[in-house]
C-alpha cells in the first residue's frame, strides 16, 4: 500500500512538473499586444527595473487532473500564484492550512467552506479571504469554477508537492 501511495504521489508530481514546463505561451502579438509610444512609462523607472508584463490566456494553460473531480490550471508570477479550479459536484479539498494568503472567488457553482467552527456558503460572485495558516476545507455541492489567488506564490506546488485535493478520493 505504501508503494502505491508513493507511486501515486510521484505520478502527480511528475504531472505537475510537465504542466509547469508546458505553460501556454504569452500573448505577444497583435491584437492583444501592440506598440503604444509614450504610454505606460514613468520617469525615473529604468527599463532594467520596469520589466514588461506577460499576458496569458488562463483557459489555454495545461489542465492538470488533480483527482477524479478536480482539475487545475495555474500561472505563477514572481510573487504570487493564480489558479483556476474546475470542480465537479462532490469535489473536496480536505481540511488543511498553508503559509500563503488565499483569496477565493467563485465564478460558477457553490461550495461550502469550513474554518474555525464556521460554515461559509460561497456562490457565484462571492469572494473569501483566507489569512495565512488558517485551517480550512472546501466541499463543492455543485459543479464549480473557483479562481484562487495565493501570495506569496505556491512554492510547494512549484517544487512538485501535490494539491490537498489529490488526497480526497
Amino acid at each position: 500500500m505504501r508503494f502505491r501511495t508513493l507511486l501515486f504521489i510521484g505520478l502527480l508530481a511528475a504531472q505537475h512538473v510537465l504542466a509547469q514546463e508546458s505553460t501556454a505561451p504569452t500573448l505577444s502579438g497583435s491584437p492583444a499586444v501592440t506598440d503604444a509610444p509614450g504610454r505606460g512609462i514613468q520617469p525615473g523607472v529604468s527599463g532594467h527595473s520596469g520589466i514588461l508584463p506577460s499576458l496569458y490566456m488562463l483557459d489555454a494553460q495545461p489542465i492538470e487532473q488533480i483527482s477524479p473531480l478536480v482539475q487545475r490550471q495555474m500561472l505563477n508570477g514572481t510573487q504570487s500564484t493564480l489558479v483556476k479550479w474546475t470542480v465537479k459536484k462532490g469535489g473536496v479539498f480536505p481540511l488543511h492550512h498553508h503559509s500563503n494568503e488565499q483569496i477565493t472567488w467563485i465564478t460558477e457553482g457553490r461550495c461550502e467552506v469550513y474554518s474555525q467552527g464556521k460554515k461559509f456558503v460561497m456562490t457565484a460572485g462571492t469572494v473569501l479571504v483566507i489569512p495565512p495558516n488558517t485551517p480550512h476545507e472546501f466541499v463543492c455541492t455543485e459543479d464549480t469554477i473557483d479562481i484562487d489567488f495565493f501570495a506569496p506564490q505556491r512554492q510547494d506546488w512549484i517544487d512538485g508537492a501535490p494539491s490537498i485535493a489529490a488526497s480526497a478520493h
